[in-house]
């Protein structure tokens, strides 16, 4: 009986699909799961508490399925310094949806600060929040003053995020502190 009964997570609360019933089919309750679905594509399955008790009373580790809602439009974060590149998508919150650098994709040392690695590093952070959250339009905040500013914001466009504004947010000093000394090259 508890295993028929299934739950169906909405942006609201939460419904209950199935009467507890034996006739209840498994293949009954996948249709109408597939019906809701179509119906609206931020619904997603949860599995229910009876089976989280059976799953303790066995022993069992059951891996519990995350809620996870359809977010179209939010912030692109680009941090662009002279030795890194560190690209953070996040919905309008600020809460973190997928983030990318040039070093967790594999570059090393100087070829960290290439336009080309932003490239690479953009189209990671993207594939990542798109797939599983849905992402679709983005507003870009940029901070620093490395190379690959400009390639970055080129590669969201190229990789299907709509920008929809761009923002330079680089701190910048009033005469605050004494600079470090001039790099001679």
């Amino acid at each position: 009986m508890p295993e028929d009964n299934k739950k169906i997570e909405e942006k609201g609360p939460s419904i209950q699909l199935g009467t507890g019933e034996k006739e209840a089919k498994d293949k009954d309750l996948d249709k109408v799961l597939d019906s809701r679905n179509k119906e609206d594509p931020s619904i997603q399955l949860r599995a229910g508490k009876d089976e989280e008790k059976d799953a303790k009373k066995s022993n069992k580790k059951i891996k519990k399925n995350k809620v996870l809602k359809l977010i179209k439009k939010g912030q692109a974060y680009v941090k662009a310094t002279y030795n890194n590149t560190i690209i953070t998508l996040t919905d309008q919150n600020g809460n973190v949806l997928s983030w990318a650098s040039a070093g967790k994709c594999g570059f090393k040392g100087p070829k960290k600060s290439t336009p080309y690695a932003a490239g690479v590093v953009v189209r990671d952070a993207c594939e990542k929040a798109m797939e599983e959250r849905g992402l679709r339009e983005v507003n870009v905040f940029v901070k620093g003053v490395g190379a690959s500013r400009e390639a970055a914001i080129r590669a969201l466009q190229i990789n299907g995020l709509t920008v929809l504004s761009i923002k330079d947010v680089t701190p910048t000093p009033h005469n605050g502190c004494r600079p470090k000394k001039v790099r001679r090259v």
